[in-house]
């Protein structure tokens, strides 16, 4: 090691030692009462107020979806993490985090934790990375000053002899116990014959007694909404530091200042691999608590003598890891009814019996449960007992392709070990959703829509709640009331047992076969020509899942051979779009300047005025036969004047609602410029066709095989693919020799 690093270590030492004194992680109990006075309510807190400020301190921000407006919880990116450890933060499932906020809300304006909230939807929804998340912000918060936790322990120091001015400190020398204003919280650990923990993590502001406490406690929340936490308001010590609190105040004749003179307060921090606040519960069959009794050892000789004498028991387990936290219980309907029955109790009261006492733990309870297992215990005859102290939050499969692909692109890309194709994440995401998707019924939506969203195929709801995006097929007054009723089509399935995302392909399968799709033997990368040929090897699974073995329904929903020769021809589609567009006979910007001009004619039109020629710049009517040009490319059969009336109405109505902003073009026509591509293209298509074929060749053969002039163009057109949509040379191959086998064989 050299010299500069071995400074590099001796300055991060010394700037540890600085944080650890500024973390006040040590404190009398004095001390503490000082802290507690700068900021009364932050140092009041029950677990489940922590919780929420820890919801509250990582903020929240809009989200705008075509299907609706929702608040996020800033906490699920995990936005303290590194990029590696932001790839397991939460997609989606805002109403889910909203649900739990409330619950939280709820809790704190109790006073008490009186329910369990229960996570339930399929396997692979997301319900285990909701709790992981708040575990982690948990993590991260207790480490800020805004969230410092403090619990206590019982320090009996040393004895050292009649020689010493310190004469046997505690009991062991048997003295008459600390000075005024002495405490032992922050003597040296070879001064300390015993030490007593809680490990409840009890808040030591149940050391006060009751009436100073409630003092304390009104002062704090006088003109506030909410009520001191009932744990604080009325609780008590758990059953050890009982024990050790009566023997000292029995032993010190009632004098609190000496008693407290063995407190020592210390900050604790939550971690999930040690189970310090934050544990993971699987099913298991047994009370997740219990006692035994505390070793007997020299140590306990230090203790006052009432206490040698006494039988000292600490509890232990899962409920006990969690106290001052959160603790999930994962798959809990898996669980015999009998091993979690005590569950009822300590809800209600805030207490479990065991051997010799009664625990009080200070923590929120977060359970999950897919649907089946929640189906069967709404049977079970003791189900109403429960459902009073159970809140429960459906968390249902995503419907929305886009924010599936994220997952596969965050979670699985970046660990294949090979390039990611462009669309073979997806191309998953896509068949995901498709098998999640309900036929629109429309016996809750009104009856226009109801009738658009009857004859909407799987691929064009999906393409619907995603990006907004309505059939080409449909009229344009069609299409406003579609986008107009995109939330009542999304939430049409709400009230139901059977809600759409209960069924359908799990992201969990939908990992493994894109891994699986990795190592196709054809392809060099994840291609999404092998992503579809491991769908195709899925489907053809029925036994296995459950969502292969739903009725088909008219429209090809529950499909899935349909989904795939869907995908299969959108693929297609879309891989000859960005090949036109790399060849650079169809630039992308020319036909958003082809409709923006034909909009701005149009507006002029019908206002009746006139408009400055860019050339003569002189003022000109509008150009007739322009508009009549693109209205033909556009196959408009009926009135041109009620088309363009109807535009400009949509124009009008967005320039009201977004005052100063530029009109977005091709978000409001999509439909529209995608056409006017088509037809252009179909104009150059040899041309395409012909640059298809030198492209393969120079992929395949190399560069030298192709003549001089075609050799730079399809250069410049690989290097258009590359650069603008993010292919390499073997993922172009695939793509390009696609096209040429199922698309372009006849030109």
């Amino acid at each position: 090691m050299s010299t500069d690093d071995v400074n590099e270590v001796r300055a991060w030492l010394d700037r540890e030692r600085e944080r650890f004194a500024s973390a006040r992680r040590v404190l009398s109990f004095d001390e503490y009462l000082a802290l507690y006075d700068s900021a009364p309510r932050r140092y009041a807190r029950d677990a489940a107020r922590w919780i929420r400020d820890l919801f509250t301190h990582y903020g929240t921000r809009e989200v705008q979806r075509h299907y609706g407006r929702f608040t996020r919880w800033s906490l699920f990116d995990l936005p303290w993490e590194d990029e590696a450890g932001r790839r397991d933060a939460l997609v989606g499932q805002e109403a889910q985090q909203a649900e739990f906020f409330r619950a939280l809300s709820n809790f704190g304006s109790v006073g008490a934790v009186n329910r369990l909230v229960l996570l339930h939807g399929p396997n692979g929804s997301a319900k285990s990375t909701f709790a992981a998340c708040v575990m982690r912000a948990m993590e991260a918060y207790a480490q800020v000053e805004e969230g410092a936790l403090y619990q206590f322990s019982w320090v009996f120091p040393r004895g050292r002899g009649t020689d010493n001015a310190r004469i046997g400190f505690g009991f062991a020398g048997g003295d008459e116990g600390p000075r005024p204003g002495e405490s032992y919280a922050h003597l040296d650990e070879r001064d300390v014959d015993a030490k007593v923990l809680c490990e409840l993590r009890d808040h030591p502001l149940l050391l006060l007694p009751l009436e100073p406490r409630q003092r304390l406690l009104e002062k704090a929340f006088a003109g506030g909404d909410e009520a001191p936490p009932q744990l604080l308001w009325k609780g008590g010590l758990s059953h050890k530091s009982q024990q050790v609190y009566e023997a000292l105040y029995a032993a010190y004749r009632g004098d609190l200042s000496k008693v407290y003179a063995h407190v020592k307060v210390e900050r604790w921090y939550v971690s999930r691999r040690y189970r310090v606040g934050a544990v993971t519960l699987g099913p298991q069959m047994a009370v997740d608590a219990k006692e035994r009794q505390v070793t007997a050892s020299r140590s306990l000789s230090s203790l006052p003598p009432s206490l040698q004498n006494s039988a000292l028991f600490e509890p232990f387990g899962e409920l006990v890891d969690a106290a001052g936290g959160l603790l999930e219980y994962s798959d809990l309907l898996k669980r015999p009814l009998e091993a979690w029955k005590y569950l009822l109790l300590m809800i209600e009261s805030g207490e479990i019996a065991l051997t010799t006492s009664n625990l009080s733990p200070n923590l929120v309870l977060l359970g999950s449960s897919n649907e089946g297992h929640l189906d069967a215990f709404r049977e079970h005859p003791e189900y109403a007992s429960f459902r009073g102290r159970l809140e429960l939050v459906r968390t249902p499969y995503l419907v929305d392709w886009t924010l599936e692909k994220q997952i596969y692109d965050r979670q699985v890309a970046p660990g294949v070990g090979r390039a990611v194709a462009p669309h073979a994440t997806e191309m998953a995401a896509l068949f995901a959703v498709l098998s999640r998707l309900r036929k629109p019924s429309g016996e809750r939506l009104p009856k226009p829509l109801a009738t658009l969203a009857a004859e909407l195929s799987p691929l064009e709801k999906a393409d619907l709640l995603a990006l907004g995006r309505v059939p080409s097929r449909i009229s344009e007054a069609q299409a406003r009331d579609l986008r107009a009723g995109i939330e009542a089509i999304y939430r049409e399935t709400d009230h139901l047992a059977n809600y759409e995302g209960r069924i359908g392909a799990s992201p969990r399968e939908i990992r493994g076969l894109l891994l699986d799709a990795a190592q196709h033997p054809v392809y060099r990368v994840l291609s999404p020509f092998a992503v579809l040929d491991q769908l195709a090897e899925l489907s053809a699974r029925p036994a296995e899942f459950e969502w292969l073995r739903q009725e088909t329904v008219a429209g090809g929903y529950h499909d899935p051979r349909a989904f795939l020769a869907a995908l299969r021809t959108r693929l297609l589609d879309t891989l000859e779009e960005e090949l036109r567009d790399a060849t650079g006979l169809a630039d992308e910007v020319r036909y958003d300047e082809l409709f923006e001009r034909y909009v701005l004619h149009v507006s002029a039109w019908t206002k009746g005025e006139k408009l400055v020629n860019r050339v003569s710049h002189k003022e000109e009517p509008a150009d007739e036969t322009m508009m009549r040009d693109v209205e033909r490319m556009l196959g408009m059969t009926a009135s041109h004047e009620d088309f363009r009336r109807n535009l400009i109405s949509r124009v009008a109505a967005w320039a009201i609602d977004h005052p100063g902003e530029s009109f977005p073009t091709r978000g409001m026509f999509p439909q529209h410029i995608d056409r006017l591509r088509e037809v252009f293209f179909q104009e150059h298509r040899r041309q395409v066709i012909a640059a298809a074929k030198d492209l393969l060749v120079h992929l395949v053969d190399g560069a030298e095989a192709l003549p001089a002039e075609a050799r730079a163009r399809t250069e410049r057109t690989l290097d258009t693919l590359c650069g603008r949509y993010g292919y390499e040379a073997h993922g172009a191959h695939d793509a390009v020799a696609a096209l040429l086998k199922e698309r372009f064989a006849a030109g």
